[in-house]
């Protein structure tokens, strides 16, 4: 995964400039235009290095880093305080206050560059594992029925199979089939940790609402709640609950559900990869073919979104898979089969179809396709193009 920065300034031109800068070195980039805001942020997304403004505000930059370094969270976080303060004695209270090093503004692109590079390649090489992030992985359906929180289902219980510990989050709320499915009575998690402050979310509380299923696969879910599904929420701390997921999950799979609401479009910016859920039926591949340039305008990834098609028509009602390719212009990544009475049986048996007949051929199918992806989750980038 990219090395994340989060960069903290009151000033949105400034914000955008540096944010630019990092992006072109290959760098993730979070921001925070408050002082408060940016010790949430840190906090919630333990990024490898902060870029503090000094004059905000709310609380200067001085007071914000005094603060990161007295939380056992955020304490090690680097900090480069950026500022337009060139007096000795602002830099000597930047270092007072627990900077790492101190840039002045204007500064040359190369320079930036160069200081960030230092400070990181100075990190010690392992994190602590509480800080450790994990892949987040999306499943969206082109429409409802489409089997995409099947695919999310079993996608996660694959890489149970494969010997990791994955994490698979509802974010359907007032739609929780997935813990009827599972057999699992803690169906409120979602909707209780996106009522709390986003402040008051640390891997621990969220740990603390996951429900365990036998095979060892944690979930967060959701329940069939009108009320829960009306349950308006702030954005800000969906995110941080999806920063916290992913310190706790190897990978997270996010069921994202089928409604690009303002607030599922900007999380689904959070997504690592996204798997597109579609059948092969003109009507789904039309709000198939709609909803891509939605996702892909969400960030420039390349391969971030994979198509997947779920056979559930009869065969003379499918599109030809060549065709699909055609009307969607994106590869087909796996094409999965229909199986009724497995699914039946998986659903009596309260596991999924890849952990109750992991040699079945749908089963393999998931299998193959989540050995796929999961080695193709983006890595970091060594980007050398010049600013």
């Amino acid at each position: 995964m990219p090395e994340k920065i989060l960069v903290v300034d009151d000033d949105i031109d400034s914000l955008k400039l540096i944010g630019l800068m990092l992006q072109r070195q290959g760098y993730e980039v979070s921001a925070a235009n408050a002082g408060l805001q940016a010790i949430m942020k840190a906090a919630a997304e333990h990024p490898d290095l902060i870029i503090l403004d000094v004059m905000m505000p709310d609380m200067n930059g001085y007071e914000v880093c005094k603060r990161l370094r007295n939380n056992a969270d955020t304490q090690n976080i680097p900090i480069i305080m950026f500022t337009a303060k060139t007096m000795i004695d602002d830099k000597v209270a930047g270092f007072e206050a627990g900077a790492d090093d101190y840039l002045t503004k204007p500064t040359h692109p190369a320079e930036l560059a160069s200081r960030v590079r230092a400070i990181l390649s100075r990190r010690p090489t392992q994190k602590k594992s509480d800080n450790q992030r994990g892949a987040a992985i999306g499943i969206v359906g082109a429409k409802g029925g489409v089997g995409a929180t099947t695919i999310a289902l079993n996608f996660a219980a694959a890489r149970v199979l494969a010997g990791e510990h994955p994490v698979v989050a509802d974010f359907r709320l007032g739609s929780g089939s997935m813990g009827l499915f599972m057999g699992l009575d803690r169906s409120h998690g979602t909707a209780t940790l996106l009522a709390k402050p986003a402040a008051d979310l640390r891997p621990r509380t969220v740990e603390d609402e996951l429900a365990t299923h036998p095979s060892g696969l944690r979930l967060l879910l959701t329940s069939t709640s009108i009320k829960e599904a009306q349950f308006s929420y702030p954005v800000e701390t969906a995110i941080n609950l999806i920063q916290q997921l992913r310190t706790l999950g190897r990978p997270t799979v996010f069921d994202l559900g089928t409604s690009l609401t303002p607030n599922v479009t900007r999380l689904q910016r959070e997504m690592d990869m996204l798997i597109l859920v579609v059948e092969p039926l003109r009507v789904s591949l039309s709000m198939a073919r709609e909803l891509l340039p939605q996702l892909e305008a969400a960030r420039t990834t390349p391969g971030r979104i994979h198509v997947v098609v779920v056979n559930r028509a009869q065969s003379g009602m499918q599109t030809p898979w060549h065709e699909v390719e055609q009307i969607l212009g994106q590869e087909i990544r796996a094409i999965i089969s229909s199986a009724p009475d497995l699914t039946f049986q998986a659903m009596q048996a309260n596991t999924p179809m890849v952990l109750h007949q992991p040699n079945a051929i749908v089963s393999s199918q998931i299998i193959k396709l989540a050995e796929d992806l999961s080695a193709r989750v983006p890595a970091p980038v060594d980007n050398q193009v010049a600013i």
